[in-house]
């Protein structure tokens, strides 16, 4: 069964192929499905956000494969919940990873208050057309400096420690980090709606 994932993000390609790992399906990034173009992230939500991705891919398709898209934002306390739906972009539009990490923790200068939690809203649009969502959220604190280099367009993956754990995304195995991020819950989920198709 093949599944495409609205990404060209390596990084979450390989955390959620690792989250479907056992399964007979076969994720395919956009690069790899051939799809060109980019969904207009205009959402209010990270859930309509989500969808919009998964809608373009699916409008696409002509024989109508099972699709899976999410959108994650970083909200932080001392920031009144920004980056928000705008993790990605927060920065400006073309900026790096790098770019990102500094731009946070620029804003951050002299918190004393670093909590904040990542959320993820997964949108799965079945081949009949159906609808549905997941969520997963993970709360944590942002370091004052990175404590390594970040995974690759995860710019907060070396400054986001994870209540509980003592470690930067960017220390774990991917293993590891979906046992208990965000995104690994609402994969899990997804994965559990895929197990009863198969």
């Amino acid at each position: 069964m093949d599944i495409i994932l609205a990404t060209r993000n390596p990084s979450k390609a390989d955390q959620i192929r690792a989250v479907f790992s056992g399964l007979p399906v076969q994720i395919l990034t956009l690069d790899e499905a051939g799809i060109k173009g980019e969904a207009v992230e205009d959402g209010r939500t990270l859930q309509e956000n989500a969808l919009k991705k998964a809608r373009f891919v699916h409008e696409q398709l002509a024989d109508k494969t099972l699709v899976m898209a999410d959108d994650t934002g970083l909200f932080i306390n001392a920031l009144g919940g920004a980056p928000g739906i705008r993790s990605a972009r927060w920065a400006g539009e073309t900026a790096t990873t790098e770019e990102i990490t500094k731009h946070t923790l620029a804003a951050l200068a002299g918190a004393t208050d670093r909590s904040a939690r990542f959320e993820t809203a997964v949108a799965v649009i079945m081949p009949d057309g159906r609808e549905r969502f997941f969520n997963g959220q993970v709360s944590g604190q942002i370091l004052e400096s990175p404590r390594t280099a970040p995974q690759p367009k995860m710019p907060y993956s070396g400054i986001f420690v994870c209540d509980g754990s003592g470690l930067v995304w960017a220390e774990m195995t991917i293993e590891h980090e979906n046992s208990i991020s965000h995104r690994g819950q609402a994969f899990r989920q997804a994965r559990a709606l895929i197990e009863g198709l198969l």
